[in-house]
């Protein structure tokens, strides 16, 4: 077998996670949150139409956009600033 160098990073995906050299998850959470955005503007005429009932978009909120933040989250550690950055995520819906 050739002898090949392993290139070493500071942070790679792993199964749909980001797994870093610091052992922190902040920067797994802040992806979490923009793909909640992303999943929120892609359906921003639904969630903003009066023809559609709130009990119809809070179940897509929990069917669509909930799912996306919250993969994975049973790993997190959560500090007070993440915990405020969801829940701000929440209160937008």
């Amino acid at each position: 077998m050739k002898k090949k160098k392993i290139e070493q990073v500071r942070s790679f995906k792993y199964l749909g996670s980001t797994v870093n050299t610091d052992s922190t998850i902040e920067e797994e959470i802040k992806e979490r949150i923009a793909l909640g955005n992303r999943a929120f503007f892609a359906n921003k005429k639904i969630f903003q139409s009066k023809l559609i009932s709130k009990n119809a978009k809070l179940k897509l909120y929990f069917s669509i956009i909930r799912p996306v933040v919250t993969c994975a989250c049973e790993t997190w550690i959560l500090k007070e600033t993440i915990t405020n950055r969801l829940m701000f995520l929440k209160g937008k819906f």
